[in-house]
């Protein structure tokens, strides 16, 4: 050990927990907080800044961090803080008050000399303060402090208990992920005396289990990651490892794909310190099988890589990611192949055997499954979406039969062998297993897309029967949940009630549904038999609900990568529209009508308008008279919106939102004039309510398209 730094010095700093087998799904995270905490703790203390960098190091059977420009020791620092009123701080006789000492005790001043306290103010306001230069932290003590803080932190879901045997021979209970069995903490050269877990921190790690089974030690903070990579056979970076697993899948794959999602990425790479990829197979008739059956028991099962074709057929080769690396891997390959067969047999069986029965036979057995206990079973909530897939197929005049029967059949795929194994293939079995039957071609494929979208970004149903159905299961979710009083509250949505109605937004707004958003919810509701549904399941509730996460997404939108605006969105939002179908096109004028010269006048002159009418307490009448009108520009005001109402209105029917927009410029100057010679509050009741009548009349026309009021 090198002699103690001198104060100030700056250096690298090494801390390492070597542990036993980490939860691989929680890895990453681990490392992240991990080297997060430590990192915060010496920042706040001032022993490390913005300038230094940071490492977070996870393995298997490490977590790590490491941070260049660490103090040893540091700053002091001037403390002026406030502590009593002069009066309160001393007593008659001049002493120190208990309040006063007390105060001075909890900061950790206890002995200071009272005379070197600061007085300040005048009179009444005089106040004692306290204005020393505070020693800088110490990084060994600080460094103490935040490993312990962090280790309590981590998100860790399940602490394993078990004992430790300390110097004096006494166990020590102690909890943690996996038991823990060495510590480094290096300052540059320098050990630290860290201690956690009942472990002393000291200077040497463990290489790989297999491949270098010895201890490793570390002399320097620098060579950490280096040494580990050139003497120990560990890539201590996650990240580092798991893009060189991707690399070399890549690699091996060829003129393959591979099929390799971020979560087995993250998994692969928290279960292995040297990542070595080989290639396996499986015999070709298991090709037979659904793909996607195959494709799910290699990746959840044993975490193996399938492969496709370039048409993305599945092919029988696959890719398994190995803790060894070796010349000879013929043993490693035929146990993978070995233990991969049995698997691949049980889901033949269960296509097999499912497609045995129907799925038309198993309706009677929804019965027997509980969907909610105040809600009934899932055969209820089958009848249920029923109703509303029908209602909606009505709606839109295409074939109710086709509606009805997707969703009869939909959830039968739930009582199979193979969904019972495998929940994720829910919906896709129901879709094989649908075309086995002969169904309908779009009922066999609603019974998959229904579950659509089912996360951000996922791709929405092919066909109408699908998408009617998607809506009507979301819809039927969001109510019945929504009215047994379980409606999301802060970040709690455990029934995914903000995603279905993110989902039916994107349903209607992108499959472009001429659907009235309130009649929808009003037709969900009325299949729920339940008078607390009834009760609850408030229609303008549901709508103010669905309509902010609307918001939300279009808030993701964008018109050459300009993203829509608070304030247009909130000009198209804010009279509840109905039909969400065209708020695009919608937003899309609003921002052609902004870029007019007349747009700022127009918008400013609506918002003047809302405020005069919002204010009226008595009767509007329907219409404006004009053998009411007397002042020239109310009269002019008149005409400009009688002669620019046809094209406004043809403009409002073909979905020219643009055109509409650009044909109010018309309008500029009549309104400008109508405001400077005109007194809309007239003492004349008559002539008020007609000039009231004309505004609102020309309110409505402006805002066909959007509130433009909201963007003055």
């Amino acid at each position: 050990m090198s002699p103690s730094h001198s104060l100030s010095q700056s250096d690298s700093l090494l801390i390492e927990v070597f542990t036993e087998e980490l939860p691989p799904k929680s890895l990453r995270r681990l490392g992240d907080a991990f080297s997060e905490g430590i990192y915060a703790s010496l920042k706040a203390a001032g022993l490390a800044s913005d300038a230094s960098k940071v490492t977070g190091f996870a393995t298997p059977r490490r977590l790590a961090v490491f941070i260049t420009d660490v103090l040893n020791q540091a700053p002091d620092y001037p403390v002026r803080e406030k502590l009593l009123p002069t009066s309160i701080a001393f007593g008659a006789d001049g002493k120190a008050t208990p309040p006063l000492l007390k105060k001075l005790g909890s900061l950790g001043y206890a002995d200071i000399d009272l005379a070197t306290l600061e007085k300040a103010g005048d009179g009444k306001n005089e106040a004692l303060y306290l204005n020393v230069v505070a020693k800088g932290a110490a990084l060994e003590q600080t460094a103490q402090i935040a490993l312990e803080q962090t280790l309590n932190k981590l998100p860790i879901a399940k602490m394993m208990h078990y004992q430790v045997q300390q110097k004096n021979g006494v166990l020590a209970d102690v909890q943690f992920a996996r038991p823990a069995h060495r510590m480094i903490a290096l300052h540059g050269q320098n050990i630290l005396h860290l201690s956690s877990l009942g472990i002393d921190a000291g200077n040497q790690t463990e290489g790989h289990r297999f491949l270098a089974p010895s201890t490793i030690t570390i002399h320097s903070a620098d060579q950490y990651e280096a040494d580990l990579e050139t003497k120990a056979k560990v890539i201590p970076s996650f990240n580092k490892r798991r893009a060189q697993i991707a690399a070399a899948l890549l690699k091996a794959a060829g003129d393959d794909l591979v099929l390799m999602p971020d979560s087995l990425l993250d998994e692969v790479a928290a279960l292995v310190e040297w990542p070595a990829v080989y290639e396996c197979h499986f015999d070709q008739e298991f090709l037979e099988i659904p793909q996607e059956c195959l494709i799910l028991t290699m990746q959840t099962n044993q975490k193996y890589f399938a492969l496709t074709d370039k048409q993305g057929k599945l092919r029988n080769r696959f890719l398994i990611v190995s803790n060894i690396e070796t010349n000879k891997p013929n043993a490693i390959i035929s146990g993978n192949e070995r233990v991969i067969r049995p698997r691949l047999s049980d889901a033949r069986f269960f296509f097999m055997q499912d497609q045995k029965r129907p799925l038309a036979s198993r309706i009677v057995d929804l019965e027997r499954v509980v969907y909610h206990n105040q809600l009934g079973n899932q055969l209820d909530r089958t009848k249920r979406v029923q109703g509303i897939a029908t209602g909606i197929a009505k709606q839109l005049g295409v074939d109710e039969k086709l509606a009805h029967r997707a969703a009869e059949i939909a959830k039968t795929d739930l009582l199979t062998d193979m969904v019972g194994e495998f929940p994720e293939l829910q919906g896709i079995m129901g879709n094989y297993y649908a075309k086995h039957d002969g169904e309908n071609a779009e009922v066999a494929a609603a019974c998959s897309e229904h579950y659509m979208p089912r996360f951000a970004g996922d791709a929405l149903p092919q066909t109408q029967t699908g998408t009617i159905l998607a809506i009507a299961d979301k819809l039927e979710t969001l109510v019945g949940i929504w009215g047994v009083g379980l409606a999301p509250t802060g970040d709690k949505d455990p029934y995914a009630l903000r995603r279905h109605a993110l989902g039916i937004c994107r349903l209607l707004l992108e499959k472009n549904l001429s659907l009235s958003l309130p009649a929808l919810i009003e037709l969900a509701r009325a299949q729920f038999p339940q008078k607390e549904v009834q009760e609850k399941a408030q229609v303008a509730d549901i709508y103010a609900f669905i309509i902010d996460r609307l918001r939300t997404y279009l808030r993701d939108q964008a018109i050459a990568g300009k993203p829509f605006t608070s304030a247009e969105i909130d000009a198209v939002l804010s009279q509840s529209p109905a039909h969400i179908y065209d708020l695009i096109e919608r937003l899309t004028a609003l921002r052609e009508f902004n870029a007019l010269a007349q747009a700022p006048q127009l918008a400013a002159a609506n918002k003047r308008i809302s405020n005069i009418l919002k204010k009226t307490t008595t009767a509007i009448p329907a219409s404006c008279s004009q053998g009411l009108l007397q002042i020239p520009a109310e009269t002019a005001l008149f005409k400009a919106l009688e002669a620019v109402t046809p094209a406004l209105n043809s403009a409002y029917d073909k979905r020219q939102f643009v055109e509409l927009l650009k044909a109010l410029v018309s309008l500029s100057a009549p309104i400008d004039q109508f405001f400077a010679d005109v007194m809309v509050m007239d003492p004349n009741p008559e002539l008020r309510d007609n000039r009231l009548a004309l505004l609102q009349q020309l309110h409505q026309k402006m805002n066909l398209v959007a509130d433009l009021g909201k963007l003055a």
